[in-house]
């Protein structure tokens, strides 16, 4: 949201005020008051007008300008009805520069999961990309990935949901997948150029309106219909936090972790590890101790096989 635009608002959100008094306080004239009073109107804001002067009745229920509104976290919010992807739009935006970026889509029409797989993406989920420049070299980009899943399953643990994190980031209800993420990045050797981290949550949809090849769930199904304008917020606060110090990140990881203490198997790109998966490793590789010795796995497709005998 523009930024005269926002401080209007939350002048309004402290009301009632009148016009001229909000002018006044923020240095600008009556008449572009009126304009940004009319695009906030025009954005789904419902303000009254009234010998008061102006007062915020009610908020949009989903969008750019409802989830910047309140946001704990400092992110500009682009939103779409409906877009490819918006992991492919946030490489655009950073490719021409920008940052602290998210891309927020009501539908994805080209969603897709880790190793390429497609992600169903209907209208009534949450499906985010955050773009950031971090000041960090390319091998801490997974951190990002495991902040991205902590930040997601307490956003929906906060809405009711009993959900855990399948490493690297699957995020469960049993053995049912609720979100997913797909991180992006572009880097030199010694640091990150920029950095997409995607987020999709199967919030207010039906499960049958997803892929059936694997075991899912949405937030509907375990809960009912959540406020997702409440829930984005919670989840973009929450990520923020995490990677302002990223040391904080594998202890919020392991307290949500389904994974640890389970037996796995875990397929990489060259072999198959089968062992007990006994503890992650910063920047977020997963430790797992086989008939072989103690293993570091960094990449791989993870299953559960049964808990680890004690």
């Amino acid at each position: 949201m523009q930024e005269t635009r926002a401080r209007v608002l939350d002048r309004i959100a402290a009301g009632p005020v009148g016009g001229p008094q909000i002018a006044e306080d923020l240095g600008i004239s009556r008449a572009a008051v009126w304009k940004h009073v009319e695009a906030l109107r025009a954005a789904g804001f419902e303000i009254d007008s009234a010998e008061a002067g102006y007062e915020l009745i009610s908020i949009p229920e989903f969008g750019g300008p409802a989830v910047e509104f309140g946001l704990d976290a400092p992110y500009e919010v682009e939103y779409h009805e409906t877009i490819d992807s918006t992991n492919a739009r946030a490489r655009d935006l950073a490719v021409d520069g920008r940052a602290n970026v998210v891309v927020l889509a009501d539908a994805q029409t080209g969603g897709r999961g880790r190793l390429d797989r497609g992600w169903s993406s209907p209208s009534g989920g949450i499906w985010l990309s955050i773009l950031s420049r971090p000041q960090v070299p390319p091998a801490q980009a997974p951190a990002y990935t495991l902040a991205a899943a902590v930040a997601t399953t307490r956003a929906v643990r906060e809405a009711g949901v009993d959900a855990s994190i399948k490493w690297p980031n699957d995020v469960l209800v049993g053995d049912r997948k609720l979100a997913g993420i797909l991180t992006e990045m572009e880097g030199e050797a010694d640091r990150v150029s920029w950095l997409v981290v995607g987020i999709g949550i199967n919030a207010n949809v039906d499960a049958a309106d997803l892929p059936t090849d694997r075991p899912v769930t949405t937030v509907r199904e375990e809960v009912g219909d959540v406020d997702r304008r409440e829930l984005t917020q919670s989840l973009l606060a929450a990520f923020h936090e995490l990677t302002v110090d990223l040391q904080q990140v594998l202890p919020a990881w392991r307290k949500l972790s389904s994974t640890l203490g389970q037996r796995v198997r875990v397929e990489t790109p060259g072999e198959e590890i089968v062992g007990d998966a006994v503890d992650v490793r910063f920047p977020g590789s997963l430790v797992v101790e086989t008939a072989e010795g103690t293993r570091e796995v960094t990449a791989g497709d993870c299953e559960h096989l049964r808990p680890a005998d004690p």
